[in-house]
């Protein structure tokens, strides 16, 4: 897999059926090793060892419904209040973060209600914070400590 603009880690990995998995510290099972996957799991080693977010307050692929059509975030990470604190959304190294990038995880968010976002395509890093007074995303150069 490619370098990411992430730290290094210590991954867990094991050949399956002639396919490389990585060991998904939150949902606890080996994970087939996709380009997307390969950025989820930086996402969520860099929230958990870099930024101190509790794994019990992690989510990680769950399904949700945006206009009648089933969804799958990539990481949600909760509030002690059970309120949604992040909303993070993955994409492969090679997929560019585009307006359609913003506009899928900003679909999401209207029914999830999270403080913050992060996109990223392992590459390229964007947190914002919401403003829903204002109806508007305020760009952050990172994502705060939990």
């Amino acid at each position: 897999m490619d370098q990411l603009n992430f730290p290094s880690y210590g991954f867990r990995f094991k050949s399956s059926e002639n396919k490389v998995q990585i060991f998904d510290v939150i949902r606890k099972k080996f994970v087939v090793l996709q380009p997307e996957e390969w950025v989820r799991q930086h996402a969520l080693h860099y929230l958990i060892f870099d930024k101190g977010y509790p794994k019990d307050h992690i989510n990680v692929e769950k399904q949700l419904t945006v206009n009648e059509l089933r969804k799958r975030y990539d990481i949600v990470v909760y509030n002690t209040d059970g309120s949604i604190h992040l909303l993070v959304e993955c994409k492969a190294p090679k997929i560019r973060v585009t307006q359609q990038t913003f506009d899928q995880i900003a679909q999401y968010n209207l029914q999830l209600k999270a403080t913050y976002l992060m996109v990223t395509n392992g590459l390229e890093h964007f947190y914002c914070q919401m403003d829903y007074e204002e109806e508007k995303y305020i760009f952050l150069r990172h994502i705060p400590d939990f």
